[in-house]
Parts: C-alpha cells; sequence; structure tokens
C-alpha cells in the first residue's frame, strides 16, 4: 500500500528518543516532516540527519516540525542526537508498525542478498494531517532543499 499526496497520513502512537509517547495527531495544526531512515549513524542518515539539523531554523520559520523515524531503540536514537546535536525528535519504531503504516518497510537487496528495511522516504503532513508531499528520492546532502522548493 503505498500513501498518495491529498491522502489522510495514517495517525499513530510510537516512543521519542525520551521514552516519551506521541501521536501524529498531537502535531494538528502544524505541518510537519516525517523522514523515515534507514539506521542511525549510519553515513547516509548522518548526512541527512545534519543537513536538517543545519537548516532547522529555515524550516521552524517555514512551519515545520521535523520527525525522523526508524527502526532503532531509543538508547541508539540518544546517543545519535547526542552525537550530531540534533534540535528535533527520533521516533523508535521497534516493532515497525509505523512503517508499515506509511510502506516504508520494504524488501531490499544488496549484492544480489534479499533483506527487509526502511525505504529513505520523507512525507511532508499539512496542518489538516493530509500528505501533501512524498519524497521518494531523497538526496541526503541537501534534503531541506527538497522539503523548502
Amino acid at each position: 500500500m503505498s500513501l498518495e499526496v491529498g491522502q489522510m497520513a495514517p495517525n499513530f502512537e510510537a516512543k521519542i528518543e525520551t521514552g516519551e509517547t506521541i501521536k501524529l495527531s498531537d502535531y494538528k495544526g502544524k505541518k510537519v516532516v516525517l523522514y523515515f531512515y534507514p539506521k542511525d549513524a549510519t553515513p547516509g542518515c548522518t548526512a541527512q540527519a545534519c543537513n536538517l539539523r543545519d537548516n532547522y531554523d529555515a524550516l521552524l520559520k517555514a512551519g515545520y516540525v521535523v520527525l525522523g523515524i526508524s527502526s532503532d531503540a531509543e538508547k541508539s536514537h540518544q546517543k545519535f542526537i547526542e552525537k550530531q546535536s540534533l534540535p528535533f525528535s527520533l521516533i523508535a519504531d521497534t516493532d515497525l508498525k509505523v512503517h508499515e503504516a506509511y510502506g516504508t518497510w520494504v524488501e531490499k537487496s544488496m549484492y544480489g542478498r534479499k533483506y527487509m528495511g526502511t525505504a529513505r522516504t520523507t512525507f511532508v503532513i499539512d496542518e489538516e494531517g493530509k500528505i501533501a508531499e512524498v519524497i521518494e528520492k531523497v538526496d541526503t546532502k541537501n534534503h531541506t532543499a527538497q522539503i523548502l522548493k
């Protein structure tokens, strides 16, 4: 199931790095950048997170809340946030419920070996909770420009 622009973004309840539970519906009335990434502290994921960090003020000025999400646990997210000085929360989707709701847990292939993993995808969600944009070809080093274009 792939989500499309104009559809309501699936609501979810999940824990962030602090262990606190958040819901997408908590952000109604705000624009949300919900970005799915494969793994904390890997080169591409670090480049993407740091690009969003370095342009965070511009994203805030444009009215966005930024939430990263991967299948890593809260402790891993805490270390990643600390090491990279990330100003936004990371969702620990260890049971993959949010990945499955958004269609981002997919079969991948590397060196002929097939495995399940996260499709790096960003969903821009409007104030009403509708999907305004789906970015599937993420440029990790220039991701903010893709969002703010």
